[in-house]
């Protein structure tokens, strides 16, 4: 079966810059990312149908037929919905509340979905708010029937120990996992280093590693090849980045190849205890979002400096350099360095030279096609300037 995930709009404008430089269904929370739990519950073919500019890394198929199915990517699917959409007609169009979730061949006739509503990623605040219940469905998922490795006599475990899930090659000695507010479940080859406390739900992909002493509350999701250490809690990393010293970072969403240096911390709440304002980009405004927790928001391959604070809710593109003895402004535009006393732009050559070497040491290389990606995010962030 050929399956396309389709970029809903006005969703993909209002996560921007997490959707900078991905589709919406390639974005990361519970176990895995929006698309990937959509295969597992409905196998097949699968391509994308977002932006022309993302076309090169995620490709649409060459030639979708009336049997095609779309399903949308900010969508959290279930059996029960999965196997809603596999029995739609061609011509028919699973709709939640009048919202449409999925469709097969050309979008016509409507069939409303009488199961539960499953949960909408709309907002970047939806990614960590959503989080806790989609680690604990996806834990369900993916560990029934199953038997994890073995956890270390050296480690605690508070809390019913089936709700403990560790894959082939994790190391964890001394550590704490408290299971009682929710799972845990830690990637393969994934380390946690001696004295880390780990209270669930939590999740990690693949070579993970939490440093000494780390303190890390859920619901908090790490893509592949994270390091974090300090105080975390309810944060969504979507990969390859690194928190590896102290500081807070709280109810937060990061993206891939970014870097927190050593003492760098986030602010998750006013001191007035006021409702957060957060940047959208699609308004091009500060919008209210009825939250008095929201921490920071990080595009792809950005990085702040030592000891660097961030004020409550603040949103930074794709490709920042932040240096800051004081707190930097709560919207920083892509392609921007600097701090407190105001910034400047990065030039694509430096960007493109300091992302060849940070992928490099984890044995990836920055492609050509990426490279137009990032040009073209460049050239987007003018706008905003």
């Amino acid at each position: 079966m050929k399956v396309i995930v389709f970029d809903p709009h006005p969703a993909r404008e209002d996560l921007l810059p997490m959707t900078y430089t991905r589709p919406v269904g390639d974005l990361r929370l519970g176990l895995m990312t929006i698309a990937e739990r959509w295969q597992m519950y409905l196998p097949g073919e699968y391509f994308w149908l977002t932006e022309a500019y993302l076309t090169e890394l995620f490709p649409a198929p060459d030639s979708p037929d009336d049997d095609t199915l779309y399903v949308a990517g900010n969508v959290i699917a279930d059996a029960s919905l999965a196997a809603a959409v596999a029995a739609l007609k061609s011509g028919e169009t699973l709709t939640v509340g009048g919202t449409t979730v999925a469709y097969r061949g050309t979008e016509r006739r409507r069939v409303d979905y009488t199961g539960a509503a499953p949960i909408f990623i709309n907002q970047l605040y939806d990614i960590f708010m959503s989080n806790d219940a989609v680690i604990k469905a996806d834990y369900a998922a993916v560990t029934a029937g199953r038997t994890g490795a073995p956890v270390s006599s050296t480690c605690t475990i508070i809390g019913d120990p089936s709700m403990l899930f560790l894959e082939e090659g994790v190391q964890a000695e001394c550590a704490v996992f408290n299971v009682t507010h929710g799972p845990i479940y830690l990637g393969r080859d994934t380390e946690v280093m001696e004295g880390a406390v780990l209270r669930g739900p939590i999740a990690t992909a693949e070579h993970c590693a939490f440093k000494l002493g780390a303190k890390v509350y859920g619901a908090t999701t790490l893509g592949p090849h994270c390091k974090m250490g300090g105080e975390i809690s309810n944060v969504v990393v979507q990969g390859y980045t690194n928190k590896a010293h102290d500081g807070f970072l709280g109810n937060a969403v990061i993206g891939q190849w970014c870097n927190l240096g050593a003492g760098c911390t986030a602010s998750n709440l006013k001191n007035n205890y006021a409702e957060i304002r957060l940047w959208n980009y699609r308004t091009n405004r500060f919008r209210r979002t009825g939250l008095q927790f929201c921490g920071l928001i990080m595009g792809d391959h950005s990085k702040a400096g030592i000891n660097t604070a961030f004020n409550t809710a603040t949103v930074v593109g794709v490709g920042c350099n932040i240096v800051s003895a004081g707190m930097p402004r709560v919207f920083i535009p892509s392609f921007s360095k600097g701090g407190s006393a105001g910034f400047d732009d990065v030039s694509m050559l430096e960007f493109f030279d300091t992302a060849r070497r940070v992928m490099a040491r984890r044995s990836m290389v920055l492609t050509p096609a990426a490279e137009r990606m990032f040009n073209t995010i460049r050239d987007t962030a003018e706008a905003y300037r």
